[in-house]
């Protein structure tokens, strides 16, 4: 009987370890992102234009979610990681400015598929 009380021994201890790993895990997820839940988050996101530094926590929506305070989303040309870009309206993206024409802020790709798309309505008709 002995041999039947070590493995009931050997294995409380195995559950203990395994609870404890599993503390470990919420603690770390806990600790994680500060308040325990997906907005705490976003509140503390900042514009990712080069330099900008505005918090994005008052911004409308649209800004929050896509990361750009509304000067940079209007500008001409945005520093985003040195690299000179505009933002898409369409795309909701930063692209290098050689995919733009002119003064557009759609960027050509998605200009010549709407235009594509028109084409095929009308066409139909």
């Amino acid at each position: 009987m002995d041999n039947g009380d070590d493995k009931e021994e050997s294995s409380e201890g195995e559950a203990e370890n395994g609870a404890k790993m599993v503390q470990k895990i919420t603690i770390m997820l806990v600790c994680g992102n500060g308040k325990g839940s997906r907005t705490g988050s976003s509140s503390s996101s900042f514009c990712q234009a080069d330099e900008c530094g505005v918090k994005l926590n008052m911004a409308k929506r649209y800004n929050r979610r896509h990361k750009v305070c509304e000067r940079h989303s209007k500008a001409p040309v945005v520093l985003v990681s040195s690299i000179r870009q505009r933002f898409c309206q369409q795309c909701s993206k930063f692209h290098e400015l050689a995919e733009f024409d002119e003064t557009k802020r759609s960027c050509r790709k998605t200009l010549a598929r709407r235009k594509t798309r028109t084409d095929m309505s009308l066409g139909g008709d």
